[in-house]
């Protein structure tokens, strides 16, 4: 099938999946979030793309909302040479408010930046008390990269994925770009708190590279070579 018919009709089928937030979410899209949150006091957002990078490291969940994750996007985008996007919640509590579902994460500067890419992989932090990775999206052929680097670096990687982190939704921010499929990690908050000493995820601690394990530089090597693989 040729490539303009696909995209065109992935793209209709984006258009027909239900658009809803998660049922805990405070905010059911980033302009209901924006109606009632300040942007640099209760949160900040962040981009940067390398001239002709087509790769990029997103983190919608970052700062003191899921912590960990935008450091280590933040890393790999820089390690890499990649586009980079975090979402951070900065606020002294209550981060978790400013969660929006990645199937209804539309925050334009987002949309914009994934727009030009043609590969994404998409930083998580999952509960669990289990050190592992849950690898999913619509990006088979990299799933597949990520999870055998990922093995071979030392690292668990979860033989199933859960239904509800499995990012395989077209409209998951992590496959709206050009290819229309990009990689979802969902990292246990047990993997998470081995990438910084003392295993503290709160924003001040993971900011300050003086914190950043062996691990986490492990860990992002191993997926930047597996997107080099590509």
């Amino acid at each position: 099938m040729p490539a303009i018919v696909t995209h065109v009709l992935s793209a209709t089928l984006a258009m027909s999946v239900a658009f809803a937030p998660a049922a805990d979410d405070t905010y059911k899209d980033y302009a209901d979030l924006a109606a009632s949150e300040v942007e640099g006091v209760d949160y900040r957002i962040s981009t940067r793309r390398p001239t002709g990078s087509e790769v990029s490291h997103i983190a919608i969940h970052g700062g003191a909302i899921e912590g960990g994750t935008s450091q280590l996007a933040g890393h790999a985008a820089r390690a890499g040479g990649h586009a980079f996007y975090a979402f951070e919640g900065i606020k002294s509590s209550g981060n978790g408010d400013l969660h929006i579902t990645a199937t209804a994460f539309d925050e334009p500067r987002a949309l914009a930046l994934q727009a030009k890419m043609t590969s994404t992989v998409s930083w998580h932090g999952a509960g669990g008390t289990e050190a592992t990775t849950y690898v999913g999206g619509l990006d088979k052929e990299l799933k597949k990269k990520v999870t055998a680097k990922l093995k071979a670096a030392g690292f668990a990687v979860a033989a199933t994925v859960p239904s509800g982190l499995a990012g395989t939704n077209p409209l998951n921010i992590a496959n709206r770009n050009k290819a229309d499929m990009g990689l979802q990690l969902e990292i246990t908050e047990a993997q998470r708190k081995r990438f910084f000493e003392d295993g503290k995820l709160n924003r001040a601690w993971t900011e300050d590279k003086a914190h950043w394990t062996t691990a986490f530089y492990s860990y992002v090597a191993a997926v930047n070579d597996a997107l080099a693989d590509g």
